[in-house]
C-alpha cells in the first residue's frame, strides 16, 4: 500500500506524475474572462478580481459603458482612493431610454478609449463592464469586436467583460465563462429594495 505521505491523500504515483507535468508545462496566458446571465453578481464578481489583483501590485483599469459618467457609485469611490480608474461612459441607458442614438454614440465613443487603453500595454487586467449590451444591440458586431481582440488584445492582459446576453462569437472566444442564475431576488421575494453598499446606489 502506498503512503499517503508521499503522495497526499486520495494520490497515486500516477495521478502525481500528471501533476508535475502539468506544472512543468505550465504556459502562463492573458484570459478572456466573461460574465453573463440574468442573475446579479456580474460586476461584483469582476471588481473583486480588480481587488485581488490590485492586492499583488498588478496594474487594473476599465471602462464602464452604461452607468452613467457623473455616477458616483461606492464601487468608484473606492477604486479612486485606491488609484484605479474605472471610467464610467455610459447616459445611465435603460430598457425604456428615450435617447438610444446619444446612448449608442456613447458606447461606440467607449469602445474606442477601451481599444487604445488595452492596446497600449499599460494594464495587466482590464475591465469592459456592461460591454455585452453594446454587441448585443448591434452597436458593435461581436465578429468584428473578437476578431480586434485577437489580432491586438496583449497576450498576457487578462481581460473581464460582464453583462447579459453575452452573444456566441464571445463565448467561443473566452477563456472562462460564467453564468449567473438568479434563484432568489429581495424584491422579487420579499418587496426589498435596492440598498447603499450591497447595490449600485450612490449616497
Amino acid at each position: 500500500m502506498e503512503d499517503e505521505t508521499t503522495h497526499g491523500p486520495g494520490s497515486s504515483p500516477e495521478a502525481e506524475a500528471r501533476r508535475k507535468a502539468v506544472r512543468a508545462s505550465h504556459q502562463p496566458k492573458g484570459l478572456v474572462i466573461v460574465n453573463t446571465g440574468n442573475g446579479k453578481g456580474k460586476t461584483t464578481a469582476a471588481l473583486g478580481i480588480l481587488l485581488r489583483a490590485w492586492g499583488r501590485n498588478m496594474r487594473v483599469g476599465g471602462v464602464q459603458f452604461i452607468k452613467h459618467e457623473q455616477a458616483k457609485f461606492g464601487e468608484l469611490r473606492a477604486l479612486e482612493r485606491m488609484g484605479i480608474t474605472l471610467t464610467p461612459l455610459g447616459d445611465g441607458f435603460t430598457w425604456t431610454s428615450r435617447n438610444l442614438d446619444e446612448t449608442q454614440a456613447r458606447a461606440l465613443h467607449g469602445w474606442e478609449l477601451a481599444k487604445q487603453q488595452i492596446a497600449s500595454g499599460d494594464f495587466d487586467v482590464f475591465l469592459l463592464d456592461e460591454f455585452t449590451y453594446v454587441m448585443h444591440y448591434g452597436w458593435v458586431p461581436a465578429a468584428e469586436v473578437v476578431a480586434w481582440l485577437k489580432a491586438n488584445k496583449p497576450p498576457m492582459l487578462h481581460l473581464i467583460i460582464t453583462g447579459r446576453y453575452a452573444p456566441p462569437e464571445l463565448i467561443e472566444y473566452a477563456d472562462l465563462v460564467t453564468e449567473m442564475q438568479e434563484v432568489k431576488h429581495p424584491f422579487r421575494d420579499q418587496g426589498i429594495r435596492a440598498q447603499p453598499g450591497i447595490e449600485y446606489w450612490s449616497l
